[in-house]
């Protein structure tokens, strides 16, 4: 690189997450984790005397192999690789530097993770666990309906708010990742459990000062993914699944609709996946007659 070149790569890094978070609508927690891994890098740098500006090629390779050494994960090592390339593109593209160290840098291989789906049985037992008139159970059965029956991710769960909810038509308007919105169905099991926590579970909970979402918690503030994954867990244990997370029901969601006969242009839809290969991990899942086959034939089995 010519002595020419800018100095101010620090300053690069913040347009580069500003853009990120504006532009491409990531969200904090990514953002967050990137200048973490961009200030990590620097650091990394500085103790070879380098800046962001001046690392070559054999520079990055050190600190990926070093994070590698360390223990970091794939999954980790590719998100870091992903802030790098991503900062050093954008100097690029912004004419603030001439070349892209990062170029060549190959991403790490990661290993295919099967999701945990419940078997229909453990699903509907798990549903079904919340019972009662009382406003907490009530707001329990809503979100456990609506996480198996619409599919829900936590995050988009608790970011409901009572404007996204259409009963009467039977849908709800969904925030996913990048901010992106998306029509889901609400089931008749669900729109009935939703209709009776709006009705009879969520006024006693907010205590006259509404949080703006739909779930609330004990204290009438709204329910953080933290407090979802707490009541989540405590129904699993209760009907003797051990750890469910919420995770569980979308995955139990997604795999029951396939396993039925749906699409899976539709169930990718249903979902918010933006590339259907993501949803394509569902089909190497086995289904409730392929295992009942593989009981019936094997001698092993």
């Amino acid at each position: 690189m010519s002595g020419r070149e800018p100095t101010d790569l620090p300053g690069l890094v913040d347009e580069f997450l500003e853009r990120l978070r504006v532009e491409e609508g990531a969200s904090p927690l990514t953002v967050s984790a990137y200048r973490r891994d961009l200030c990590r890098l620097a650091t990394f740098l500085a103790s070879r005397r380098r800046t962001l500006e001046t690392a070559r090629p054999g520079d990055l390779v050190a600190y990926l192999e070093a994070l590698r050494a360390a223990g970091l994960s794939p999954r980790s090592l590719a998100r870091t690789l992903a802030a790098i390339r991503g900062v050093y593109r954008f100097a690029r593209a912004a004419g603030r530097l001439r070349n892209d160290p990062a170029g060549l840098l190959e991403t790490p291989r990661l290993p295919r993770r099967l999701p945990r789906a419940l078997s229909k049985a453990n699903a509907q037992a798990l549903v079904e666990a919340a019972g009662g008139d009382g406003p907490r159970p009530l707001r329990d059965r809503a979100l456990l309906e609506l996480l198996y029956g619409s599919g829900l991710r936590a995050s988009e769960l608790v970011g409901l708010r009572p404007g996204d909810l259409d009963l009467h038509a039977q849908f709800l308007v969904c925030r996913g990742k990048g901010d992106r919105q998306r029509l889901v169905p609400v089931g008749g099991e669900a729109r009935r459990a939703l209709a009776a926590y709006l009705e009879r579970g969520r006024p006693p909970l907010i205590r006259g000062t509404d949080p703006g979402t739909v779930f609330v918690n004990r204290r009438g503030g709204a329910l953080s993914r933290q407090g979802l994954w707490t009541i989540v867990q405590s129904y699993a244990r209760r009907v003797g699944l051990g750890r469910a997370f919420p995770h569980a029901l979308r995955h139990s969601f997604a795999s029951h609709l396939l396993e039925g006969g749906a699409d899976l242009r539709s169930v990718q839809a249903l979902l918010g996946h933006a590339d259907i290969g993501t949803t394509e991990i569902y089909t190497h899942l086995p289904t409730e007659a392929v295992r009942r086959m593989y009981r019936k034939f094997h001698p092993r089995a």
